[in-house]
């Protein structure tokens, strides 16, 4: 640095100065690049500047950006790494100085003849971050003298900057890329979801309401396949509904109306909604609640569905005969409901990811269990607008599994 200071007067170092603080807080990389360019042109005294990035796919140098009219010209030139003075310095990681470039044989011509620009001089150097070659910036035209190492310091200068500042940008971009990619992909999901959804409720509807009918009038082996007919539309409204859900908390539309609400019968309540599909099982549940009231901040509406998907995933993951305890628990501040059953357990490195979107611990190949991977997902999202908490502990495989549920006390 003492030995560049010798050659870079001070005025040229504060203002590599000023353009090392606005490279490194641009972010967009077509303003950045302009900044680059007129910072060169103005340094240097020339009539042109212009950035050549090296193209991975084609082997080439391609003109990023370049100040003049030119600029879209010429990013429709790809420029050699033989037989261009670009690309000797791409390829050398050398500075080129050449203030009689007519005269140079490395001299690449389509250029000029496509922009109708002559180059008299260049100054060129490369680019570089971490060591790797990425690119070339180009002064062109000296108004005043010849190109100088002097010139050639402060270009470098501004390179070296450049480099990095442009990889930045790059990387901005494609994480910006990535997000809309992300967000177009969630809003075809979303509205698949609700279409799908609504499409099938119409004929769901009348599949229950006929296998109803056929149940009430059927008699002997005819009544038992209504009833199955109708078990399996129950079991895919149910499906339909934890799409329905987890969409709307997915869009963040879900419009909760907090009250002060009695939490024992929301339990209830829950379990009359499970208890078909318990008694199929011989699932026997116990209960152990509180005599007096426990009532919580709560939506009456929404708040069913977190301890209805909780109950169904215990007896779907408890076996025939099983039992199911439900015990509620609370302080001033707090209530929380503990779902214990004596089924599959889950194991340690499980025990968070259960919560997640459409995840099940089985592999969908071999697993012996039904479901979306939805119903705990949903509780999770329902009890999170709530401000509660919810979390699973088990001791292990075949160990059963206990759910939790805390939820803020309401206002007395």
């Amino acid at each position: 640095m003492q030995q560049m200071s010798k050659s870079i007067d001070a005025a040229h170092l504060a203002r590599l100065v000023e353009i090392s603080v606005i490279l490194n807080s641009t972010v967009e990389l077509s303003p950045l690049l302009q900044s680059i360019l007129e910072t060169a042109a103005e340094l240097l005294n020339c009539e042109k500047a212009s950035i050549l990035l090296y193209n991975e796919t084609r082997g080439d140098l391609s003109f990023m950006s370049a100040t003049g009219a030119d600029a879209d010209q010429l990013a429709e030139i790809p420029v050699p790494l033989e037989g261009s003075l670009a690309g000797t310095i791409f390829r050398t990681g050398e500075t080129l100085i050449i203030n009689d470039v007519a005269n140079d044989p490395r001299h690449f011509k389509k250029v000029g003849e496509k922009t109708q620009f002559e180059t008299r001089s260049l100054l060129g150097v490369p680019m570089r971050r971490r060591g790797q070659t990425t690119g070339v910036l180009e002064a062109l035209n000296k108004r005043a003298g010849d190109f100088t190492e002097g010139d050639a310091q402060v270009l470098a200068v501004v390179a070296s900057q450049a480099a990095v500042a442009i990889h930045n940008a790059q990387l901005v971009q494609a994480l910006q890329r990535a997000h809309a990619e992300l967000t177009r992909v969630d809003k075809i999901k979303s509205n698949f979801m609700a279409l799908a959804t609504h499409e099938l409720r119409t004929p769901l509807a009348i599949i229950t309401s006929y296998a109803e009918f056929l149940q009430q009038d059927a008699q002997g082996a005819a009544s038992g396949h209504a009833a199955r007919v109708l078990e399996a539309a129950l079991r895919q409204r149910a499906i339909i509904e934890s799409m329905t859900n987890m969409n709307l908390l997915q869009l963040g539309t879900v419009d909760l109306k907090f009250a002060s609400i009695h939490l024992q019968p929301i339990l209830r309540v829950a379990w009359e909604t499970e208890r078909a599909t318990a008694e199929a099982k011989q699932i026997r549940l116990e209960w152990s609640l509180p005599v007096e009231a426990v009532r919580v901040k709560g939506d009456a509406e929404h708040l069913p569905a977190v301890f209805q998907n909780l109950l169904n995933n215990s007896i779907r993951f408890t076996p025939s005969g099983g039992i199911i305890q439900v015990s509620l628990a609370s302080t001033p501040k707090e209530a929380t409901v503990a779902i214990r059953d004596n089924g599959v357990g889950i194991p340690a490195g499980e025990l968070t990811n259960i919560f997640k979107d459409y995840y099940q611990v089985e592999d969908h190949m071999t697993r012996r269990h039904g479901g979306l991977g939805l119903g705990l997902a949903i509780a999770r999202g329902i009890v999170a607008l709530h401000g509660g908490s919810i979390w699973a502990e088990s001791a292990g495989p075949n160990q059963g599994a206990t759910l939790k549920v805390s939820l803020p006390r309401a206002v007395t």
